[in-house]
């Protein structure tokens, strides 16, 4: 399966957040309703992901929501701990 260009912006855009991008994994799982994007960074990168107070998981989170608004398309993500 190929990877969508929402899926390829997001790997480019984690991977300028964390310190090991070769450690992504980014898994996009198409649904009824929505578009599910499962992360999954190296331990020591998660707490770079989520953020202060969750701030950049929520920036993220509302980067895929402008993305959906003009795709059409409803996007979520969710933070695997590892």
């Amino acid at each position: 399966m190929s990877e969508s260009a929402v899926h390829e912006t997001l790997a480019r855009v984690i991977g300028l957040i964390v310190d090991e991008p070769e450690e992504i994994d980014l898994e996009e799982i198409p649904g009824r309703d929505s578009t599910l994007f499962e992360l999954q960074v190296a331990p020591e990168d998660l707490g770079k992901v989520i953020g202060r107070q969750g701030r950049t998981a929520r920036a993220l989170r509302s980067l895929l929501a402008a993305r959906g608004s003009r795709d059409g398309e409803r996007y979520e993500l969710e933070l695997i701990e590892t």
